[in-house]
């Protein structure tokens, strides 16, 4: 992969004290929009800040000592674009408002807020001698999430689950993303758009209870994402198949084959070409130099030692042995 999927990271370490939440606020306002920010340590306020811009969807890490943020009325003009925000802290505690709606700030859920309405929200450690406090955020244009707007707006302010259903996938593919971007080439960046939009407008139908009102190609987006997820969860498990596949997801095996239909690959060649992979790694990973070539295959469910090498040589060109072996002599 010679090219990585692009991102801007900064952070205040490098200032001096004196200017390091002016620094800040200026960041805030250009990579997220602007606010009117309080925080306790702004006397010396160590933080930093990854983002990564997908496309239509921009995405964001944020790690900083405490936080008080409002945007009003007299910030937001008519030509502001309209966008929404979502929120994940990952540690810490708070409330974000908007509205008459309230929603606590926890890492096992996230809030939303439409940065064209007035909204404020707060952020502080658990207890003083807590780390700095960690954020995910994805900010999505109003036009680019196939929801009615006036649904959307029930959800303003309320607590979105990020521990179970959808809201879990959605938070552990934003965070991957986010916090792993050199795994990702940067023609990559519209694949990982089009799932985060999917994902997106998912967990809010989701919490809606209006996932019929999602366009068609929107929920096999997601039911594919979650395939994958689970395809990614169960590979040393023999027994996973189409078949497998697809009555954990309560559709049919022809569903399931149709959800993969113009993406290059279908449901066994994921299977089979990410057990290869996990081989592969596994081959050249000192850890587990006592273990065979056959057990290593075994691991990742390649029960048949002739069916693994030639599963292996087809994919990379040599056999499960030779590659150990050549990641074992220097060059």
């Amino acid at each position: 992969m010679t090219d990585i999927l692009t991102t801007a990271s900064v952070s205040t370490i490098q200032l001096p004290p004196a200017e390091r939440f002016d620094f800040w606020l200026d960041l805030v306002a250009r990579e997220s929009v602007p606010a009117r920010i309080a925080s306790t340590h702004a006397a010396d306020f160590a933080a930093s800040a990854r983002v990564v811009d997908l496309g239509v969807v921009k995405l964001a890490a944020w790690t900083y000592p405490s936080l008080e943020l409002h945007r009003t009325s007299s910030m937001i003009g008519s030509t502001d674009p309209e966008l929404y925000q979502l929120a994940l802290p990952l540690s810490g505690s708070g409330a974000m408002r908007q509205g008459r709606q309230e929603a606590a700030l926890r890492p096992d859920g996230f809030a939303l807020v439409d940065t064209i309405r007035p909204h404020a929200s707060t952020h502080r450690p658990g207890h003083p001698a807590a780390g700095p406090l960690r954020t995910v955020t994805a900010l999505v244009p109003h036009a680019a999430l196939p929801l009615p707007a006036v649904r959307v707006r029930d959800l303003l302010a309320a607590h979105l689950p990020a521990d179970r259903g959808m809201g879990l996938l959605l938070a552990q593919f934003l965070r991957q993303v986010v916090e792993h971007p050199e795994q990702y080439a940067t023609d990559d960046a519209k694949r990982l758009d089009i799932v985060a939009l999917d994902l997106i407008a998912g967990t809010l139908a989701a919490r809606l209870g209006t996932d019929s009102v999602l366009p068609a190609e929107v929920r096999d987006g997601g039911l594919r994402a979650r395939v994958e997820a689970f395809v990614t969860r169960h590979l040393a498990d023999p027994t996973l198949r189409p078949e497998s596949i697809a009555a954990a997801h309560h559709v049919s095996v022809r569903t399931l084959h149709r959800l993969f239909e113009g993406t290059g690959t279908t449901v066994a060649a994921l299977v089979r070409s990410q057990r290869l992979e996990r081989c592969l790694r596994d081959l050249t990973d000192p850890r587990l130099c006592r273990l065979t070539v056959q057990e290593i295959g075994r691991r990742w469910a390649f029960h048949d030692p002739a069916h693994f090498n030639r599963a292996f040589r087809l994919a990379y060109g040599l056999s499960p042995g030779e590659h150990r072996e050549r990641a074992r002599t220097p060059d």
